[in-house]
């Protein structure tokens, strides 16, 4: 009887050892990545808060006439570059129907290594999806990426589309 024991923990043993070897890493699981972007930008529903931990206020409300809006990019330039889900480059506010800003989304921006718009092999990837761009009409900002995430409101075009239909500017 002892043995048979000691047999079955073992095989369970090797069993949990080899589910644990075929899972992902939490930190390359897109749903691990995006709990932790959410957790990290929902300390900022509010704006002030965002202000008060070095994200840069802007007054201009991006969009486009045809996709959508972005809203209000409060940027913290020290995170320009990082590709840690919970240091996003920037935190988005769409207005609400009285105009008060509210969280939308977040945004990560990384700086193209070569600086050559017409080359991609340095294009990071986050939550498993590839950043858009490279960019270079943002000025202030050298030629780059981005990737944006709809985690404050839905976006009928996409968790990670760069405009939500559902925002508009004033």
């Amino acid at each position: 009887m002892r043995a048979r024991q000691v047999v079955a923990g073992v095989s369970l043993a090797a069993l949990a050892s080899l589910t644990l070897a075929a899972a992902p890493a939490n930190g390359d699981d897109p749903h691990h990545q995006l709990d932790t972007a959410a957790a990290a930008s929902g300390a900022f529903h509010a704006p002030k808060l965002a202000v008060a931990a070095g994200f840069k206020k802007t007054n201009e409300c991006v969009s486009h006439p045809v996709e959508g809006g972005m809203g209000y990019h409060y940027v913290d330039p020290d995170n320009i570059g990082s590709l840690h889900p919970g240091r996003p480059a920037a935190v988005l506010y769409a207005p609400d129907k009285k105009g008060k800003r509210q969280l939308v989304a977040v945004e990560y921006i990384v700086p193209d290594a070569d600086q050559n718009p017409k080359t991609t092999k340095d294009r990071p990837k986050l939550f498993g999806k590839k950043f858009d761009g490279p960019f270079t009409d943002i000025p202030g900002l050298p030629v780059h990426y981005s990737l944006h995430a709809w985690l404050w409101k839905d976006n009928p075009s996409g968790l990670f589309a760069p405009y939500n239909p559902r925002v508009k500017c004033p």
